[in-house]
């Protein structure tokens, strides 16, 4: 039977013990729940598609529309990647797109009595209640 090893043991430079301490209390630091990153990449979508949409339809919007949803499209992707850092400010401005997403699609139900427009004010507003929770909010910083 073969010998066990014993493992080498090897001598690190002074002061690398308290870098590693340091290293291990911020990995206890608050980080991201699964629920908060999907929610940023669904954000993150719709602010682009929204923006091709636009963009593709320039000659039949208005520009004073089509100027609005491309600045409320660029706070959106600003606020995902500022919540991806778990920034304070990105999560009011996903907060904040959500929010006006779900109205936006309430507005066009009640413009064209599409039905289909509900399903994705109904899914926006439970990411909005989703990211206001207590849980959400110490996250961030």
């Amino acid at each position: 039977m073969a010998e066990e090893q014993e493992p080498k043991r090897i001598k690190l430079p002074a002061g690398t013990a308290q870098k590693l301490n340091a290293a291990q209390s911020d990995s206890e630091a608050p980080r991201m729940l699964p629920g908060m990153a999907m929610i940023a990449l669904f954000m993150l979508f719709i602010a682009i598609a929204n923006s091709i949409n636009v963009i593709t339809h320039r000659n039949v919007t208005r520009p004073s529309a089509m100027y609005a949803i491309l600045l409320v499209s660029t706070l959106i992707v600003l606020g995902v990647f500022g919540f991806l850092r778990l920034r304070r400010w990105g999560w009011a401005l996903l907060l904040g797109g959500c929010f006006f997403y779900s109205l936006g699609n309430v507005v066009l139900f009640a413009q064209t009595h599409q039905p289909g427009f509900l399903l994705p004010a109904a899914f926006a507003m439970v990411f909005f209640l989703y990211l206001v929770r207590t849980e959400i909010r110490d996250r961030v910083h």
